[in-house]
């Protein structure tokens, strides 16, 4: 049965988009087969003047963390040699600590995420149940576990570390196998594992490293993403093969000819450096080192994003989901905060999250704008995201590939939100 979708506000996820009001969209098995003005079907629901926008697209989730904050810490290695240990406890991880948080994903806007960073072949696991219509959540774009040196960043929880080259390529190998979307490799250390001021970006893998690693991804058609937070990380990133940054640092006028020889993009995660920066450190439990890095990060990342886009460098955007006070249902708070700091307007911070992401992934021929012959992946809001994106905090409406969800409801840590709340209202 096609199903009309009437008298809406449209905002498609073109670069340019404008406000078209008064508009129809009409789906079928989950295709979008017609937009316009007075379009008529037998199933219609009716939308009474609100504001329909195609889904968001989240470039960097960890799936397996909330992101809320914990009373006592705990320790995540042991959590996850245990988890691992045999396919039981494996499947028993992804019940109780992964597949609650596609649902939350979807449900709060996400119809597409990117997760680049797993417990073991988890994800691909996610991806597949999904994609079978077993488990509710987002069409999902998976790297599993990602590549590090022994002490790397996150090595022994969402990374694994190798100890030579054959290994690197050992690894790669068994992600290929449990066929991934993309390869993820920790180039540099993060915030965390700094334990000096102006640190946050220590480099881990040697140039050797990251380009074995890159040149036998590329051999099986597969992209590389990495986490890099320094201005060396960058620069050794690019010239060794990686497809796209994430996070990311001060750039260089060489970094810039290098991105754009290589076609290379950056993804940038200003959520994660927020709250450690700029909340209080009794909520965060951020030690002097750690705050004064997150500001150091979160000022790269604003100037390398700008410099990125002032030289025609294409910019992703995501919310590194997991960290400390990164939930999955904050990608609003991304676009948000993409708009104030890195001074864009809405429309284009709307873009990058819609049709520009799905260009980064390839999948901008099935999603990221409302288009006659894409999925019919959009969601629904009360009020205009294009007058604040906390408007889309809670939805009227979710739709992924025809399947709707109406008033989505999802559980919220009050901590978060109103630590976030308050720092968004100083900006």
């Amino acid at each position: 049965m096609k199903t009309l979708y009437k008298n809406f506000n449209l905002l498609d996820g073109s670069k340019n988009m404008s406000l078209k009001q008064g508009m129809d969209l009409l789906v079928e098995d989950g295709i979008i087969v017609d937009i316009g003005n007075g379009l008529s079907a037998e199933n219609v629901v009716e939308l009474d003047g609100k504001y329909l926008m195609p889904g968001l697209i989240n470039m960097h989730v960890h799936i397996p963390a909330n992101g809320f904050p914990k009373d006592k810490e705990t320790d995540n290695k042991k959590l996850v040699k245990l988890v691992t240990k045999t396919k039981l406890t494996q499947k028993i991880a992804k019940k109780l600590l992964c597949d609650p948080n596609m649902k939350t994903q979807l449900f709060s806007g996400c119809t597409t995420i990117r997760a680049v960073g797993g417990v073991g072949h988890i994800d691909t696991m996610i991806r597949d149940e999904i994609n079978s219509g077993k488990l509710i959540g987002p069409r999902l774009i998976s790297c599993d576990y990602a590549l590090t040196i022994p002490g790397g960043h996150m090595e022994g929880t969402v990374a694994v570390g190798a100890n030579s080259l054959q290994e690197f390529k050992d690894y790669i190998k068994d992600n290929v196998d449990a066929k991934v979307d993309w390869i993820k490799i920790m180039i540099t250390g993060g915030v965390l594992d700094a334990k000096v001021k102006g640190e946050p970006g220590e480099m881990k893998m040697s140039a050797e490293q990251i380009k074995t690693c890159c040149d036998e991804a590329h051999k099986y058609g597969l992209k590389v993403c990495a986490h890099v937070e320094s201005p060396q990380g960058v620069q050794i990133a690019l010239e060794n093969g990686v497809d796209c940054i994430e996070h990311g640092s001060y750039v260089s006028d060489e970094a810039i000819t290098l991105f754009k020889k290589n076609n290379a993009t950056l993804v940038c995660t200003l959520s994660p450096a927020i709250p450690l920066a700029k909340l209080d450190p009794v909520l965060t439990k951020a030690t002097d080192i750690t705050m004064y890095n997150s500001q150091y990060l979160l000022d790269g990342m604003i100037d390398g994003v700008k410099t990125c886009l002032n030289n025609d460098v294409n910019v992703g955007i995501g919310t590194d989901t997991g960290c400390p006070f990164v939930t999955h249902y904050d990608m609003w708070r991304e676009l948000e905060y993409f708009h104030k700091l890195c001074n864009v307007d809405r429309s284009f911070a709307l873009y990058t999250a819609t049709l520009n992401n799905a260009k980064l992934l390839g999948i901008d021929d099935i999603t990221g704008s409302i288009e006659i012959g894409k999925s019919a992946d959009f969601i629904v809001s009360s009020k205009n995201p294009l007058d604040g994106f906390e408007n889309l905090r809670q939805l009227d409406l979710v739709v992924f590939k025809g399947k709707e969800y109406r008033n989505p409801k999802v559980n919220k840590n009050e901590i978060c939100e109103t630590q976030l709340d308050n720092y968004l209202s100083t900006i």
